[in-house]
């Protein structure tokens, strides 16, 4: 079924159901973890918060959700927050590598809030007992933080069976080919019904990977690079339906 490049979410989220309940067991169903189903955005106002405490920056230390209109300009949230652009620029080397330190963590990534409405889709997916696979490029290390981030919205959670969570082994793996590698893993799961990520090098990569499901993009936040998404790929601005 075709779809225009911003289609209607419900009438996609429908579609991917619809073909959940018919394959069962033998589909799978992949989904990306940050900008996908869960808002990065606490994540990356506590950090600033708290750098701005350990600087004494009042501004800094009272950056809120609405400052991060990208999701990841942090030079734009420290400016949104009152910071001068001057002081920004003087202040970001040192501000992303306090950012880095922890953003890559467990303990950081357990505040992450939810794409709207993606947990109440997520078990309605694992009602019709198709498989879940989430594909992310966060590492191992950050299992026990992500599991638990899972539970906090009653997101399926990994049993090894019918749900997997796929992590980079390392954070120094790009989060490029990580994904380009695990598409022989996810394969060999079962049918793929459809894939949904957010950057749009990853969909357009699903959409060549497994032509026969439905890529969906969220259309959240990403890396900035300027990729176009490709002609099959549909776009959806989250999980409502």
């Amino acid at each position: 079924m075709s779809f225009p490049l911003h289609a209607d979410p419900p009438e996609v989220l429908t579609v991917v159901l619809t073909r959940a309940r018919s394959l069962s067991a033998r589909g799978v169903v992949i989904f990306d973890l940050d900008s996908t189903l869960f808002d990065n955005r606490p994540r990356q106002v506590r950090i600033l918060r708290e750098f701005g405490q350990a600087k004494g920056i009042a501004s800094l230390a009272a950056n809120e959700v609405r400052h991060w209109a990208s999701g990841w300009d942090m030079r734009g949230a420290m400016v949104n927050a009152g910071l001068p652009e001057a002081d920004a620029d003087a202040l970001l080397s040192e501000a992303r590598t306090f950012w880095r330190e922890r953003f890559f963590t467990s303990e950081y990534c357990r505040i992450d809030a939810e794409i709207a409405g993606a947990g109440a889709y997520l078990r309605a997916l694992a009602a019709t007992q198709v498989q879940i696979a989430y594909v992310t490029g966060r590492h191992e290390p950050m299992r026990e933080g992500s599991v638990e981030a899972l539970g906090n919205f009653d997101m399926p959670l990994p049993d090894g069976g019918q749900v997997r969570l796929l992590m980079k082994p390392t954070l120094d793996e790009t989060d490029d080919d990580f994904k380009v590698q695990v598409v022989a893993q996810v394969r060999a799961l079962g049918e793929v019904i459809a894939a949904f990520d957010n950057e749009p090098t990853h969909v357009n990569g699903y959409r060549v990977s497994f032509p026969e499901a439905l890529s969906v993009h969220l259309a959240t936040d990403h890396s900035g690079r300027a990729v176009a998404l490709l002609p099959g790929v549909v776009s959806i601005p989250n999980f409502e339906h």
